[in-house]
């Protein structure tokens, strides 16, 4: 049976900028996508064409990150920018897609900081070249030492110590937090914030996120050997709907939340599978990121002076205010 909860989604700081029409996008999938396209009112455009790097950390088939490419590419159709799009979750081959852009004579750069240490050294390089770089999504303790001029995301810890209080209130007691990819700072962060918010048990589970049946054989295994744990946590949506088919077939207790939507984790709050989800707003997170890169350029603006970061969540999601953001899941904007 279902434990019964209640919860009001937390304010996101949104940041509103001026902006203007031509468009560009990317396709999914493979280290590296771009594609050009020219402006909405046939190359007519009020300012200057720029052009920007979106360089993550995604894992190939994660429809988290097709969420960020979302709201980089309406922020880029907007502003008369050609997005130029690429992903590796290995860290070292994302540092060098970094130096490709600078190499490229990029205007802009935005990134994610997953393994802060990595991105350090080419960063500087992209500073030392008179390219300005925002972070989003990954990388909030690090960014200002990073030397990036902004940051987008959400506080992974606050976000988690939320994730754990409302816990509290569903009556768990022994909590699996399923991190799938050791060393990722967010990722961390997240069942670090839980562990501090929830007054029953925390173990961590370290599952390989780039194998699902693996990812639901592990779990599975785990609630098997251990009935006392009663509440999975997980740390993406495709996570969330995989341990609830663990749950299944562990035949145990063990009930669901999450971190991050997508349109099947929707349905599974409506339909009650899942409890909860906490939501960080990615499609804002990259919409933010690239119009960010246009404000600054056209007209020297930057949020928070540079010392504060812009958030973005955490907000929950329950059977209570699904509904709410339903439509927007299913145009793949939420």
């Amino acid at each position: 049976m279902h434990r019964h909860h209640r919860a009001a989604a937390l304010t996101a700081t949104v940041l509103a900028g001026a902006l203007f029409a031509t468009g560009c996008s990317s396709s999914s999938g493979g280290k590296k996508s771009e594609d050009d396209t020219t402006g909405a009112a046939a190359g007519k455009a009020t300012t200057p064409r720029m052009t920007v790097a979106m360089i993550t950390h995604a894992a190939p088939g994660d429809t988290f990150w097709d969420l960020i490419r979302k709201g980089a590419e309406a922020a880029a159709a907007k502003d008369n920018i050609k997005l130029v799009y690429s992903a590796d979750p290995s860290a070292g081959n994302q540092a060098n897609l970094v130096q490709n852009a600078i190499d490229q004579k990029v205007d802009g750069i935005a990134l994610t900081a997953a393994k802060p240490s990595a991105m350090k050294a080419v960063i500087a390089k992209a500073r030392t070249a008179g390219i300005p770089v925002v972070g989003f999504n990954a990388g909030l303790d690090d960014w200002k030492d990073l030397g990036m001029l902004e940051y987008f995301g959400q506080d992974e810890n606050l976000a988690g110590q939320a994730f754990g209080e409302k816990l509290n209130a569903t009556g768990a007691k022994h909590a699996l937090c399923v991190i799938q990819e050791q060393g990722h700072v967010a990722l961390e962060a997240r069942c670090a914030g839980v562990k501090k918010g929830f007054k029953g048990t925390t173990d961590n589970l370290y599952v390989n996120g780039t194998d699902m049946p693996s990812v639901k054989s592990t779990i599975t295994a785990k609630l098997q050997q251990d009935p006392s744990i009663d509440q999975v946590v997980t740390l993406g949506a495709p996570f969330a709907l995989t341990a609830v088919q663990s749950a299944a077939d562990a035949a145990g207790k063990a009930e669901v939340a999450t971190f991050d939507l997508n349109k099947e984790l929707v349905t599974a709050v409506q339909d009650g599978k899942v409890e909860f989800a906490v939501d960080q707003q990615p499609y804002l997170q990259g919409y933010l990121a690239v119009d960010s890169l246009w404000l600054y350029r056209t007209n020297g603006n930057f949020s928070g002076g540079g010392t504060a970061p812009v958030l973005t969540g955490p907000a929950f999601i329950t059977k209570d205010n699904v509904d709410a953001v339903a439509e927007f899941a299913a145009k793949g904007t939420r």
